[in-house]
């Protein structure tokens, strides 16, 4: 007869290694796709909010380098009866950024610090076919008139709105969307700062146009009466990512001149700063005697 050869199975300690193995292979590929998923968030995270940086930092560069633009010679240019735009050019010229005061219909619209480390309020002038809306306030497709556009914070939303400078200075009736609805430019927007470079006081006859220091909204009154003009502005933002993304320790930022502060929400978020020479407001400065 021929010999059987017995087969044999794995034994239970042979089945329990076996097991053990299995789930530390699998608890280590769930680990790397777990790991896998935060990468990925936090890159879509860092994306976004750079996305969003680049964005508004190129918006507001795009609207403030006309700030203080007034061209008397453009055909453009509403020239409504009843209104001397030689004393307009003037005026914008002069006041490139308004202050609280400066328009009679509403005294209120004006650049504002905001208190303990609060988010700024600017409001530049300038002669442009629509305000930061896009609106034309009721004047012609083709034509140009006395823009004031205002920027500021609602929450945590950056938005703007458009004022047609004659009818804040009580030269005429608002027509249209005449300051009437913000527009929203972005939103996780929690923290919005602004600086204003200066020119030196008229009494040091420099007429270079060149910023000597950065100030708060606060000292450009007395500046303004000193003869200083505002021929830059620095902005600072602060902007969180709309990903889900959670961060165990979040970073304290500094924005401009303002005190260290650190968001309360463990989210991502990041700093963005630009500086905007107003080059019509120097070429006025330059061209201007002393």
């Amino acid at each position: 007869m021929k010999n059987m050869t017995k087969q044999q199975g794995f034994t239970l300690i042979e089945l329990m290694i076996s097991l053990t193995l299995g789930l530390l292979i699998s608890a280590a590929v769930i680990q790397i796709m777990l790991g896998n998923n935060v990468t990925e968030k936090l890159n879509q995270g860092m994306a976004q909010v750079q996305e969003s940086g680049r964005f508004i930092v190129s918006r507001l560069r795009n609207d403030l380098l006309m700030t203080g633009r007034y061209d008397l010679l453009s055909p453009q240019l509403n020239r409504d009866p009843g209104t001397d735009v030689v004393v307009e050019a003037a005026y914008i010229q002069n006041n490139p950024v308004a202050l609280p005061g400066d328009f009679a219909a509403d005294p209120a619209i004006g650049v504002i610090e905001g208190a303990s480390g609060g988010n700024d309020t600017l409001v530049v002038t300038m002669q442009a076919a629509t305000d930061c809306r896009g609106y034309k306030l009721g004047y012609a497709v083709d034509e140009e008139f006395f823009v004031v556009n205002q920027y500021f914070v609602n929450g945590t939303s950056l938005q703007c709105r458009g004022f047609d400078g004659r009818v804040l200075r009580g030269q005429k009736v608002a027509v249209g969307n005449d300051g009437d609805q913000a527009y929203t430019l972005l939103d996780e927007v929690y923290s919005f700062q602004i600086q204003y470079g200066v020119t030196d006081v008229l009494a040091s006859q420099d007429n270079s146009s060149r910023p000597v220091r950065f100030v708060d909204a606060d000292a450009l009154p007395a500046l303004r009466n000193a003869g200083s003009q505002v021929v830059a502005i620095r902005i600072a933002l602060l902007i969180r990512a709309d990903a889900d993304v959670v961060v165990d320790s979040v970073p304290t930022f500094r924005l401009l001149d303002e005190v260290a502060v650190q968001p309360a929400q463990q989210s991502l978020f990041r700093q963005f700063e630009t500086t905007i020479s107003l080059r019509n407001v120097k070429n006025f400065i330059r061209s201007r005697n002393i």
